[in-house]
């Protein structure tokens, strides 16, 4: 027999299921982990440093790529922080736009994360069927705001438009005949909302179908199950937050603990669970997607019945009408100084979390009474898992820091930005 020996080990940072540049630093005893060393510092963007240089107004596009697979929940974050420092309450209709794109997103990055954590773990087929869901959500972040990923939606007094009343539509070419065309455009003949309500309709079914191919997998529990186990008091110390705190088996989501926009009106479970393991974390994100369809069903039916405006009416804070702009000099003055140097924030601090796909995101600002913030300190739930790392992996094979990884839900725009 060769004898075992301990060794230093690189994971990352060009490793495939290190989920971004990560550089993990293994000491290993044959295959078990000792420690681990999370480097982070391989992507620094500055982006917090860089907020404080442009207007408030010129910021909300950054936010979106930090954690880049949930985009607009980090825009919401930061547009909390400016309408608390501003006293601003944005319109009804636009709560409730921004808490139905809130789900939509959550749904987004969680079939992301079951696509690659199952890809990670050798479930091929998982990632095929997520991002076959995706594209269609992918569209309603086009039809709103032009861009498939970083929307740039939300603003400071309620969101850039109203839901437009047509969806893109397939179109016929060389490589799709007309009968193929019908078959993709068969739910977008009607407005964006049919369109949403479509997909609310089958999506419980697809959840069905992942939970078959994975929830009682003899392999995939095999490399799940009482794997990084963190008991409840820990995952609190820790400052765990999200379904990495509820699946320890805390009840804690501020959705529901802390609520904003309208999410006090909206009816919701909290999954929760048992054993604080990767498994269980991966049945709490599974019934967040179902609470999220719930959730965006009760928006679709709230914003079918009461049309109104979406964004406030403080002439100061929202640009003119567009046809306005292009017809009365003024308006065009004013859209011009509105875009370019923004509007001045009265002097104070203010904090805003979100319950975003990940855990808690917070914006901290800080403002001098400038037209750009004085302090923006961004408070991003994966920096708090990546540092339990160690704690998680020791004992374990090497093999399970890929699970871990994947449980975690990492996305490095907003631990290292």
């Amino acid at each position: 027999m060769a004898e075992i020996q301990n060794y230093t080990m690189n994971f990352g940072p060009q490793h495939p299921a290190a989920h971004g540049v990560l550089r993990l630093v293994l000491e290993m005893n044959g295959e078990v982990i000792q420690s681990a060393d999370p480097h982070i510092g391989l992507l620094h963007r500055g982006t917090e440093k860089l907020a404080e240089t442009k207007p408030y107004n010129q910021s909300i596009g950054y936010m979106d790529r930090l954690d880049y697979v949930s985009m607009v929940c980090n825009e919401h974050g930061y547009v909390l922080a400016i309408e608390k420092l501003l006293k601003l309450t944005p319109p009804k209709r636009a709560q409730y736009i921004r808490a139905m794109f809130d789900e939509i997103t959550r749904i987004l990055n969680h079939l992301m994360w079951l696509g690659t954590h199952g890809l990670d773990v050798g479930a091929m087929t998982m990632f095929l069927y997520c991002f076959r869901e995706r594209e269609d959500l992918m569209d309603c972040y086009e039809a709103v705001s032009g861009t498939r990923m970083h929307a740039t939606y939300y603003r400071p007094g309620g969101v850039y438009r109203d839901l437009p009343d047509v969806m893109p539509k397939f179109e016929t070419s060389d490589k799709r005949k007309k009968k193929q065309v019908d078959q993709l455009n068969y739910n977008r003949e009607g407005s964006l909302l049919d369109f949403i309500e479509s997909f609310t309709d089958r999506f419980p079914s697809c959840i069905d179908e992942y939970e078959t191919l994975l929830t009682d997998n003899r392999i995939w529990k095999q490399r799940t199950v009482n794997i990084a186990v963190i008991p409840p008091e820990r995952a609190i110390n820790l400052g765990f937050t999200g379904a990495m705190l509820r699946g320890s088996g805390v009840e804690w989501d501020l959705r529901k603990k802390q609520p904003y926009s309208v999410y006090g009106e909206l009816d919701f479970d909290i999954p929760v669970g048992v054993n604080g393991d990767c498994y269980d974390r991966y049945l709490v994100r599974v019934e967040e997607m179902r609470q999220s369809n719930k959730i965006i069903q009760q928006c679709i039916k709230w914003l079918r019945e009461n049309p109104g405006p979406v964004m406030t009416d403080d002439k100061k804070i929202s640009p003119p009408q567009r046809m306005g702009m292009k017809d009365d000099m003024e308006s065009l003055i004013h859209h011009f100084k509105l875009f370019t140097e923004g509007y001045c924030v009265p002097e104070g601090e203010a904090y805003a979390a979100v319950e975003a796909p990940k855990g808690e995101f917070g914006v901290y600002l800080v403002s001098d009474g400038a037209n750009k913030p004085y302090r923006v300190k961004i408070r991003a739930p994966g920096f708090s898992h990546l540092s339990a790392m160690s704690e998680m992996v020791v004992g374990h094979m090497l093999a399970d820091v890929v699970a871990v990884m994947g449980t975690m839900d990492v996305v490095f725009g907003e631990i290292d930005r």
